[in-house]
């Protein structure tokens, strides 16, 4: 991978030199990524140019850019310091730390830390917000009795639920882990599943499969799907039943319809949460208007207990074309 070369000389009008020294070279290696890709990551985020010679990195820019990546490389040092690791995600969240720091009243640094102000602890790893938005939701995760996330793909909706449902499974805040999603085909004729019921139903909720391997070691997941713990099941398994002591995530919701969404949000027992997820713009239903997740926003707005949160493409945390696909088929008529 090649070095991005600046875009054009440094300028004392507009443009700063800025240096930093680390005090631990050995760590250089793991801050700067192979073949330097966090400092290149850095540059193309941030617009600056980062040059290192020995223990000292030298930054220029726009002074308000420069500076941020002085931030961001010496948050990351300091991660190396505690022992932690740090690969593409890890950056991207020390330069949205940055981005903006405060939202609704919320911090996202402990100033005294350095740290997130929240954060998900699963088996398997730490998960920190990496938008501020994530920071508002990861908020609501722990503390509303039902949130409704409602966003694009790849802005971290179903992937924090299932973390925050995993933390708590595993530190005994609730007894079972249910995650469901309609069976609605995406446009697509699947047409006749063979297998037993798993087999069938496994195609519709693998995404939830793939979060779940994320935060658990795999003998573990296994093991819990097998005593019951995790349960992982179609929207139209939850009818007649009454999940107390759970955390319930529902993912797809605007594959549901109003009759559906209603069934399920009264399933709701004593010390449980529900977490429903979906992008009002991907409706699979053969009316998307008479989608369940816009007419349950609509009616349960300002219900105390029940949250809302709403991400943008700004949210998106997936590769960085990701958000500029998203971008361009929301700015027009698909």
């Amino acid at each position: 991978m090649k070095r991005k070369a600046a875009d054009a000389a440094p300028t004392p009008a507009d443009r700063v030199r800025l240096s930093v020294q680390f005090d631990r070279p050995d760590l250089l290696g793991p801050l700067f990524g192979q073949y330097d890709q966090n400092l290149i990551a850095i540059e193309n985020r941030l617009g600056v140019y980062i040059a290192a010679r020995g223990d000292r990195v030298t930054i220029e820019g726009r002074a308000d850019a420069a500076a941020r990546a002085r931030d961001v490389l010496t948050e990351l040092h300091e991660q190396l310091m505690r022992g932690g690791d740090i690969g593409p995600g890890e950056v991207d969240t020390a330069i949205a730390m940055g981005d903006e720091p405060i939202l609704d009243g919320l911090e996202m640094v402990d100033e005294k830390q350095k740290r997130p102000s929240i954060v998900i602890r699963t088996r398997r790893k730490t998960i920190a917000p990496r938008t501020p938005r994530q920071l508002h939701y990861m908020q609501a995760l722990s503390s509303e009795e039902i949130i409704f996330a409602l966003g694009p793909a790849g802005t971290g909706k179903t992937y924090l639920a299932v973390a925050q449902a995993v933390s708590q499974l595993i530190t005994g805040s609730v007894d079972r882990l249910i995650l469901s999603r309609p069976a609605v085909e995406a446009g697509e004729r699947l047409g006749f599943l063979p297998g037993d019921m798993r087999e069938k139903v496994d195609p519709y909720l693998r995404p939830l499969y793939d979060a779940l391997y994320d935060m658990l070691p795999s003998e573990q997941v296994e093991r819990r799907i097998a005593s019951g713990e995790i349960e992982i099941a179609p929207l139209a398994f939850m009818r007649g039943r009454t999940l107390a002591n759970a955390f319930v995530i529902l993912d797809e919701a605007q594959n549901t319809t109003p009759q559906q969404m209603k069934m399920f949000l009264t399933r709701f027992g004593e010390n449980s949460r529900m977490v429903i997820c979906g992008d009002p713009k991907q409706v699979d239903l053969p009316d998307p208007g008479r989608s369940g997740l816009a007419d349950a926003v609509n009616r349960l707005d300002g219900i105390d207990g029940i949250a809302t949160v709403r991400f943008g493409t700004a949210d998106v945390v997936r590769a960085a074309i990701v958000a500029r696909i998203v971008h361009a088929y929301e700015g027009g008529d698909a």
